[in-house]
Parts: C-alpha cells; sequence; structure tokens
C-alpha cells in the first residue's frame, strides 16, 4: 500500500487566526517554532508559509507575528468580536483597545 496522506486545514473554521503574504514568507518556520499552541505546522513544499492546521485553538498572544524575521509576512487575523478599536478621521490612523498611549475616543454626541 503505498499512499500519501495529507494534512491540510479546515476551510469551514471559523477564524483564520493567522495569514500570511506567499510574497514575502520565506518559509523559514519561526513562527510554528514559537507557536505556544502548535497551530500551524511547516509546509512539505520548501520555502512556502506554514500550513494553519488548528486555527481555532489560536488564542491570538502574536509570538508568531512578533517572533517572525520578515515584517509584514504574517500578521494576526482577529475575530469579529475581538476586533475593538476606532479611527481617526483625519489621518487615517486606527487604534484599538489595549495598545499603549492610545488617544481618548471621541465623546461628542453622535449626529442625528
Amino acid at each position: 500500500m503505498k499512499k500519501k496522506a495529507y494534512m491540510v486545514h479546515n476551510p469551514l473554521t471559523p477564524s483564520k487566526a493567522v495569514e500570511f503574504d506567499p510574497e514575502i514568507c520565506t518559509g523559514c518556520n519561526a513562527c510554528v517554532e514559537v507557536c505556544r499552541m502548535d497551530v500551524m505546522i511547516p509546509n512539505p513544499e520548501k520555502g512556502k508559509p506554514p500550513i494553519v492546521l488548528y486555527p481555532d485553538e489560536c488564542y491570538f498572544c502574536g509570538d508568531c507575528e512578533i517572533y517572525c524575521p520578515l515584517p509584514g509576512a504574517n500578521k494576526m487575523v482577529f475575530p469579529l468580536n475581538q476586533r475593538v478599536g476606532w479611527k481617526r478621521k483625519e489621518t487615517g490612523e486606527y487604534f484599538r483597545a489595549g495598545m499603549k498611549n492610545p488617544p481618548p475616543p471621541n465623546k461628542r454626541p453622535a449626529v442625528g
């Protein structure tokens, strides 16, 4: 019996957890090594981004993004219920709850 078994991500999961930019990611697997929950596995093809095998297991610590040697190669994709933030209209800056020294949110009453 010479059949191969493949591990691929589950496309039906509600969360992506980590998204890779294949143009930047070199497949160094630093993110796989630092992941506390073993969410990813190395891609069997050399030079390709890791496979996010268990996205529902991710608790969004951000280590994979922090320890990546190439800025922008991967990014956290937070679930909608964790995307709390506001955007400054004039500059387009985005702020989120929990960041260091965020500006105060707009306290003016809504128009209309």
